[in-house]
């Protein structure tokens, strides 16, 4: 039986590589905020493990101190799936949701990368941002932010649903950290110095992928020694920068051209100025 079992305040819902861990990473900084025992990447229990039950996904939100006043979870797949708003409205009611959007193109090449970095996508990049013959839908389904948003407005009153923007973010992180806190409750949110540092996985040396295959199956057994400076003077060694295909100029505006109308319709419904998505530089999309 679950004890103490808090029912999720707040949901950050997406979108993917749109800088919901940076969101994550500063509400936890918060005295009574709560983003309890998940894995960096979310719980997803409304889009992928569904059929795990409530019970599966309350058991995440147990045993939280009373001295907390508002918990929440991030599981960025939940803006894209269709069947995530109903079952949000249907368990949480009165849950406050968070989309932060990024230029879909950034979006799209970022996601691209990702699935390059874990040898999930190959160097064809033409074919994998290609809309039409793209193997991987997600790379462009997710960036259709009008399509997304409107669902969750047929069962959300607009006032508990914020959306911020990933480039706001960058120029104004103190900015945007108040508003996401005054959106789940705190009134006075703790902004730290670094605040505008984020992590980059595409800066981060990796051991190459043939030897990552090699040693997945052993990462139980290496665990222990992973914080040695054995361990970590031999990774050094082994472990190179990504090169990702580049983004080049016309995949970008065909890409552009393909999200134009979402855009146009995202503009109007959230009564803001996204014409700086229409930028043809691709110096941050990774």
């Amino acid at each position: 039986m679950l004890e103490n079992v808090r029912y999720p305040d707040f949901i950050i819902i997406g979108a993917t590589k749109g800088g919901t861990s940076w969101i994550v990473a500063n509400l936890q900084l918060q005295e009574d905020v709560s983003i309890p025992m998940q894995p960096s990447a979310g719980v997803h229990y409304f889009s992928r493990n569904f059929e795990r039950g409530t019970d599966w996904y309350l058991k995440h939100f147990s045993g939280i101190s009373d001295e907390i006043r508002f918990v929440g979870e991030k599981s960025a797949s939940y803006l894209p799936h269709p069947d995530v708003p109903a079952r949000l409205k249907e368990l949480l009611p009165h849950a406050r949701l968070i989309a932060q959007l990024r230029n879909p193109v950034d979006r799209a090449y970022s996601d691209y990368c990702m699935h390059f970095r874990r040898g999930q996508a190959s160097g064809d990049i033409e074919r994998y941002l290609d809309p039409d013959r793209t193997p991987i839908p997600r790379l462009l389904n997710d960036g259709r932010y009008h399509t997304h948003l409107t669902r969750y407005l047929d069962f959300f009153p607009p006032d508990q649903v914020l959306v911020t923007i990933y480039e706001e973010m960058e120029r104004d992180p103190a900015g945007v950290l108040r508003s996401i806190s005054r959106h789940v409750g705190v009134d006075d949110p703790v902004i730290p110095q670094d605040i505008g540092k984020r992590a980059k996985a595409r800066d981060t040396a990796m051991l190459p992928l043939g030897v990552r295959r090699l040693l997945g199956p052993m990462k139980g057994v290496v665990a222990p020694f992973r914080h040695t400076s054995a361990f970590k003077s031999a990774r050094a060694l082994l472990a190179k920068p990504n090169r990702y295909p580049p983004l080049t100029e016309p995949i970008r505006a065909r890409l552009a051209a393909y999200f134009q109308p979402e855009t146009e319709r995202l503009a109007r419904l959230l009564g803001r100025d996204l014409d700086e998505w229409r930028r043809v530089d691709s110096s941050n999309a990774a």
